[in-house]
């Protein structure tokens, strides 16, 4: 199932599906922001190279590793010389494993709602309270904060807060 996005003119939800539908969607439509709701970021695409279902991926696939400093004590280097496949497998797969915990995936729901809100209605009445309520778990609290926004904000974030609480 390809992944749900969703694009806004102001307040409005203009498009909501696969990318290059949402994209085809927006042409038209001048300061129009797509949303990756897993993310809550305004996707950047560039327009050279716009995004299409049809496109073949022959080859491998990229991975993305991208090679970044971290910094451990002695004891922590130390085992990690222990593990099969060496210190970044090992990493990888604490990382892999962190991150499916609900409590890591009730926060990157949350955090995503946030940066969605935070770009459409940042300056809205009741926003800080509502992030507030958002990060403490306080679904009543979040959506009374939030009534008054317009309704496919609204709409959006109900979606995306679903199993934020």
């Amino acid at each position: 199932m390809p992944m749900r996005y969703t694009a806004f003119l102001g307040f409005d939800q203009i498009a909501a599906g696969p990318l290059p539908e949402v994209y085809a969607a927006c042409l038209a439509q001048d300061g129009a922001m797509i949303f990756d709701p897993e993310t809550g970021r305004v996707v950047d695409i560039d327009p050279r190279f716009p995004p299409a279902a049809d496109l073949p991926r022959p080859g491998r696939p990229k991975l993305g590793v991208v090679p970044r400093e971290i910094t451990l004590l002695p004891r922590h280097w130390d085992w990690l010389a222990t593990q099969p496949g060496g210190a970044s497998v090992a990493l990888r797969k604490l990382v892999e494993e962190a991150s499916r915990s609900p409590k890591a995936q009730q926060r990157a729901r949350r955090d995503a709602a946030y940066r969605f809100a935070t770009a459409l209605v940042g300056n809205a009445p009741g926003y800080e309270e509502a992030m507030r309520a958002l990060y403490a778990g306080q679904a009543d609290d979040f959506t009374a904060h939030t009534e008054a926004w317009p309704a496919d904000v609204r709409a959006e974030l109900e979606r995306m807060t679903a199993e934020a609480f």
